[in-house]
């Protein structure tokens, strides 16, 4: 049977509250280019996308303690800097 990826915050990656981390998580990229991207689509929207920070902290739940991220299959991308 096949884990279900949901979308939370991350326990692991977290530097604010785990919001870009847990993105990072779902979609299965690496989370300092999640971070730049966001950062990339805070400079190009004016800092309007500031505002999804917040809004995501709040509807996104928090990662349980008792479960691990699911991580992408060692396959499916190539590591950074490799």
């Amino acid at each position: 049977m096949t884990e279900i990826k949901r979308l939370r915050r991350s326990r692991a990656d977290r530097s604010l509250a785990g919001v870009i981390g847990g993105l990072a998580e779902y979609f299965g990229v690496d989370p300092t280019m999640a971070r730049a991207a966001f950062l990339l689509a805070v400079l190009l929207t004016g800092g309007t996308a500031v505002l999804a920070y917040p809004i995501l902290w709040i509807v996104m739940p928090d990662t349980p303690v008792d479960v691990k991220p699911v991580s992408p299959a060692s396959g499916d991308h190539l590591p950074y800097g490799a």
